[in-house]
């Protein structure tokens, strides 16, 4: 073997930003190189090309990782084993079969749990004693592995106190590895209520924040959740906002009744993660950006943010559900390498229902691959000097500080979310998404693009039937606290953020399409040989069947209108749509149109604008399919 390195580049000559810029202008025909500047929901542009003139990496303008305000995240020295947490969410309604999975899980890789609690048993894990969460968490190790709360819509301090309780009943317990992820506010934002009245909710979180702190040492006490803004189709900045908006306020209405310096270490702060990763990890540096100047404007001490970063839920599709691992490996891709604290990947089959081994298995594998095999931990900040990733955190933290301001003039997020304006906002921002989904510029894998109607379904748990029981016991809280607290005011309401899916109305279309009596189809009239054809027939194919329509097509290229008549009558069709060159329609496109419809087609497209007699309606790229998939249902009586 030579000793010398041999340079791959040697014999290619130096080229300039100047001849880079004239290739992509030839590449893009003339059109220059902002032709594919894109856009963000929050309105940012992304460019194709970021220099140091975007972003002077060379000053270190963020400083270093592990140095305050922690731009750059907590350590310059990430733990070899454990760079980030792997964290498991539990919500199957049984408590016992929780425990079976949770130590199942334990022993293969996971590192903390959190459990999602809702007493009805319709969106996890049915608990409402102290007996039935001892027989969730049987055997499970506090001291080594975390557990965590989720809330759902009707647990908060109850649900806090109940875990302390257990916690009392361990050893050394001053010492266990709790996450109580209290957030009032964060429930009002995702369920539209907070039982009691904002004033006594805050005398009882002060109250229970003070007794929980004293008695465990190393919990966590507040979570700052802003993930419900992006579950209902919110934009990044938006919520972003929403996190920092909901912390200030939280902190506010604390600061009359406690230190609130003792509580802002013990905070968490969660976010969403899709699998546009480089937006992931802007959003995950915009975030620590954001509350860092939060800190200094309340003078308080900089400290570490703590970021727990989960996989998108509105991403996840039903159909197609494998398509759900790439997405989650682009979210952990984020979280890693943007340097989130607290990992959790929801199961790929999800949507579908229960999670169960597989889902679960494929979810933490995700992390453990990444952390493992990828080495994403290994160093600190690695994309930090980036100037795409700086470049666009920045952007994005000055369009969030502008929402953040909004709500600020409206009375702090609590009244923004009374008074609903932050969430007509947020439905501005999805109404928009939602008509981007619609026309395909955001493309679905296995939905609206490449859908695959002979699938393989994911395997899910089996639905378990549950009785709704009362709230949870308040026999936890009321043994920690000892003051007495303010009378019980109004519940305050709002509008809540609801979730979406953003292939819920694709999924609603093939739901419709697969319980029809017989299986809709569509004709597809070619014209001309196969070379001409075959690009707007795949087009036609894949378009309709993201609404669950059977395209199906001669196996010989009708050579006229009465052979693609007599094809179309042999196919059983009701709907037709042709499909050929620009050059080939303005001869036979009419006249195929025209015969199809005599033959019987209740309504007649054409792939392509050329527009004519007996052509109904036209499908291209950027066409509305969804209208386009509806109208075809209408005209099948599917329902």
């Amino acid at each position: 073997m030579a000793d010398d390195i041999l340079s791959l580049s040697s014999s290619f000559p130096d080229a300039t930003e100047a001849d880079w810029l004239a290739s992509v202008e030839k590449a893009l025909k003339g059109r220059g190189i902002d032709s594919i500047t894109r856009k963000t929901a929050d309105g940012l542009e992304i460019h194709p090309l970021y220099r140091e003139s975007d972003f002077p990496s060379a000053s270190d303008p963020l400083g270093t990782p592990g140095e305050a305000p922690y731009l750059r995240g907590p350590t310059a020295a990430p733990d070899k084993f454990m760079p980030w947490d792997i964290r498991q969410t539990f919500t199957h309604p049984s408590p016992h079969v929780t425990n079976e999975e949770i130590l199942r899980d334990l022993e293969r890789g996971v590192m903390s749990i959190e459990l999602k609690l809702d007493s009805t048993g319709r969106d996890g894990i049915q608990i409402t004693t102290l007996n039935e969460l001892k027989a969730a968490l049987d055997d499970v190790r506090a001291d080594i592995a975390t557990i965590a709360l989720d809330h759902a819509a009707d647990t908060g301090a109850q649900a806090a106190t109940l875990l302390a309780l257990w916690g009392q009943s361990q050893a050394d317990s001053r010492n266990l590895k709790l996450d109580f992820n209290m957030d009032p506010l964060g429930n009002l934002a995702r369920t539209g209520t907070l039982e009691g009245g904002l004033n006594p909710s805050f005398a009882r979180l002060a109250e229970t924040l003070e007794q929980l702190g004293k008695a465990y040492l190393n919990a966590g006490l507040l979570r700052i959740d802003a993930r419900m803004v992006h579950e209902a189709g919110g934009s990044e900045a938006q919520e972003l906002a929403a996190l920092i908006a909901s912390a200030v306020d939280t902190l506010r209405r604390l600061d009359h009744r406690m230190d609130i310096s003792t509580v802002i270490p013990r905070m968490s702060f969660a976010l969403a993660l899709d699998s546009n990763y480089g937006l992931g990890v802007a959003k995950l540096r915009a975030a620590r950006r954001l509350w860092a100047r939060c800190l200094d404007a309340m003078d308080q001490d900089a400290v570490p943010m703590r970021l727990h970063a989960t996989s998108s839920a509105r991403m996840l599709t039903r159909y197609d559900a494998w398509t759900n691992m790439l997405r989650n490996t682009g979210a952990a891709f984020a979280a890693a390498v943007g340097g989130a604290d607290i990992v959790t990947i929801r199961p790929f089959n999800e949507a579908l229902g229960i999670p169960e081994e597989l889902g679960r298995r494929i979810a933490r594998n995700t992390q453990i691959i990444a952390m493992e095999e990828s080495q994403l931990g290994r160093v600190a900040d690695p994309t930090g000097g980036a100037w795409f990733t700086e470049t666009f955190a920045d952007n994005l933290a000055e369009a969030a500080w502008k929402e953040f301001q909004a709500i600020e003039h409206e009375g702090g997020f609590a009244a923004s979310l009374i008074s609903g304006a932050f969430q007509d906002r947020v439905a501005a921002t999805r109404t928009e998404r939602a008509k981007a989904i619609a026309k395909r510029k955001v493309p679905i894998t296995g939905i609206s693009e490449f859908p695959l109607l002979d699938e393989i379904t994911a395997p899910v748990a089996e639905e378990v039937s549950v009785t709704p029981q009362g709230s949870m016991s308040d026999e936890g809280f009321k043994h920690f606290v000892q003051k007495e607290m303010p009378p019980a005011e109004d519940d305050v309401t709002c509008a809540p953020l609801e979730p979406i899916r953003l292939a819920g109305e694709y999924e609603a279309l093939r739901d419709a399409a697969a319980s029809a009596a017989k299986t809709p189809t569509i004709f597809l009239a070619t014209l001309g040989p196969l070379a001409e054809h075959n690009a707007r027939a795949d087009f036609a194919r894949n378009l309709f069947a993201a609404g669950g329509l059977e395209a199906t097509q001669p196996p010989v290229p009708p050579q006229s209108a009465a052979e693609a008549v007599a094809a179309f009558k042999a196919s059983g069709s009701k709907l037709a749509c042709i499909c050929g060159a620009d050059a080939r329609y303005e001869n036979e496109a009419a006249e195929t149109a025209n015969a199809l419809k005599a033959a019987g087609a209740l309504h007649v497209w054409l792939a392509g604008k050329f527009e004519g007699e007996g052509i109904d309606t036209n499908i291209f790229m950027g066409c509305d399919v969804l209208h386009t998939l509806k109208l075809a249902h209408a005209e099948l009586g599917v329902k």
